[in-house]
């Protein structure tokens, strides 16, 4: 039976963390104190510094050696499970790559390292803080990685789908990618060239059509550095349409677009309460005029209006995929003249699906290269959008240190120690901060609808728990473990699943909705987990 003095525990650890979240809101909302500019800069301190800190500060303390092994083996078969139902369902009911990912990241990806490590300490004792950080360590490095894998594998078959239709992707035998593409997400401008070879076998190259082309109009005039990835679970983002009055860059809670510009603090990248995409300055710069088609994509809801290239034997062909940004529903005109040895296509789109059409896996009519060369192309963008995430390093040195301290009994040096602490400190705070402040710069709570919502709420809040409450006493986990585990499931949503999902413009608005309005909810709802499995 939970006691008063126990509530007033949880209590004492959770309303602190509200009471930043709220200060943030208000003071941004009603008391207009920070400006959008001001909160961008504070979220780019909060997700290159003090979160990555704060994760390397608890991993760093824990002794991986000592890992419980049935809680571990209790949250990955969890994840596998869900993963697999996903799967079936996807794969005999037409549910699409899409939702795939979207169900997998509601229901199995908590914000663990925020919310569960106070919460389930206050609840159950200081032991689960060990369990929460072992949790995040598998968060960090697996099953956000698995996550962007998924990501990355749906980018690369709307790539191919769209510029090797039909049977023409099946000879492609290498993909040759620029050092200077970070993803396929297709935030940067990206273009394909295809050579094949005598035995026609397709060879394909990606770079970035403004900074590698030698004949680009834009390659002469802007030099574009490829900007660190957004992974760190506190960089937050708006999902809302355009207003046409208006010319802000995408509203990111310490996220600035890619796309060219002289300064991240520029002007250009101002931040406004009603957040519109930024219009493309592809405008201004393109000088071709031949009547090559373009498509636009509409900055409403990301749509995307395009038909896929043909396949030639034996030129050249060249796909080019700005990033245009420009409204409207209507044809240009671009590209240029290049000869019967080399075609070009120009597709304005952002490699996402059509509006009302999931990715689907790829069917018969669609064939795919061979798997390992799928495999290395998705490998390489990976390894890259990783190399740049703060948490990656501060995850993977964290594990390092800590298996070297418990090993050897080394301690860290005072020096680096309180260095440490001092920015991890304040990570605590400073995240629930940054929530506060993506919060107020909505302008619904709610994003995706209600009904949308009350669906990724049950799945959050009800099957979530449900699936790890049978997976861990299937392991044979008791006591207060198994309640931890139960409630851990029930925190809400993890940030990172959502910069992902905007990122690679995969249902935003219901991730948008779940860090929101899960936040909102997650306390009442844990604190009756932990009531009822206490009676």
């Amino acid at each position: 039976m939970i006691s008063a003095e126990d509530f007033y525990k949880v209590m004492c650890a959770m309303v602190p963390l509200y009471f930043a979240m709220f200060i943030a809101y208000a003071s941004v909302k009603w008391w207009k104190i920070f400006t959008p500019e001001q909160c961008s800069g504070i979220n780019r301190f909060v997700a290159v510094f003090a979160v990555p800190v704060l994760s390397f500060h608890f991993i760093s303390q824990n002794n991986p050696y000592q890992m419980d092994t049935k809680f571990i083996l209790a949250d990955t078969l969890s994840k596998v499970l869900v993963l697999l139902i996903l799967s079936l369902w996807a794969g005999f009911s037409n549910g699409g790559l899409d939702w795939l990912i979207t169900l997998f990241s509601i229901a199995t990806l908590p914000n663990t390292l925020v919310m569960g490590i106070p919460l389930l300490r206050a609840m159950y004792g200081d032991f689960t803080q060990s369990l929460m950080v072992q949790l995040v360590v598998l968060q960090c490095i697996i099953w956000y990685t698995l996550l962007l894998f998924l990501f990355e594998y749906r980018a690369a078959i709307i790539l191919i789908r769209d510029q090797f239709p039909g049977t023409a992707a099946a000879s492609i035998s290498k993909f040759e990618i620029d050092g200077d593409v970070i993803s396929l997400d297709g935030r940067d401008p990206l273009c394909t060239e295809s050579d094949m070879d005598g035995n026609g076998r397709i060879r394909v190259r990606i770079r970035r059509s403004t900074s590698s082309a030698p004949d680009s109009a834009l390659s002469s005039t802007i030099a574009i550095t490829p900007r660190a990835s957004n992974l760190s679970g506190a960089e937050v983002y708006s999902v809302n349409t355009p207003a046409p009055q208006h010319d802000f860059a995408d509203l990111a809670l310490g996220y600035r677009s890619a796309s060219p510009r002289l300064s991240g603090y520029a002007s250009s990248d101002a931040y406004s309460l009603q957040p519109t995409p930024r219009a493309s300055n592809f405008n201004e710069l393109e000088t071709t005029t031949t009547s090559t088609p373009m498509w636009m994509r509409s900055p409403a809801a990301g749509r995307v209006f395009r038909q896929p290239s043909p396949a030639f034997s034996g030129v050249k062909i060249v796909w080019e995929s700005p990033k245009f940004e420009g409204g409207g529903d209507g044809l240009g005109q671009g590209g240029k003249d290049i000869g019967e040895k080399e075609i070009s296509f120009r597709c304005s789109s952002k490699l996402t699906a059509t509006e009302g059409q999931d990715t689907k896996i790829p069917t018969a009519n669609q064939k795919m290269p061979r798997a390992l060369v799928m495999l290395r192309l998705i490998l390489t963008m990976v390894g890259r959008k990783l190399s740049r995430n703060p948490n990656t390093y501060s995850s993977v040195l964290g594990l390092v240190w800590s298996l070297i301290s418990s090993r050897w009994g080394v301690g860290m040096p005072s020096l680096v120690k309180y260095s440490i602490k001092i920015i991890s400190d304040a990570g605590l705070g400073m995240a629930m901060f940054s929530l506060g402040l993506f919060m107020a710069l909505q302008p619904r709570i709610i994003a995706c609808g209600t009904k949308m919502a009350t669906i990724g709420m049950a799945i959050r809040f009800l099957s979530g728990p449900m699936i790890m409450s049978a997976a861990s006493i299937a392991i044979g986990l008791r006591g207060v473990r198994l309640h931890a585990a139960i409630v851990q499931a029930a925190l809400p949503q993890g940030i990172v699943p959502f910069v992902f999902a905007r990122e690679y413009g995969l249902h935003p608005d219901i991730l948008s909705t779940g860090v929101i309005f899960g936040m909102l909810v997650s306390l009442p709802v844990t604190l009756l987990y932990y009531i009822l499995l206490g009676l």
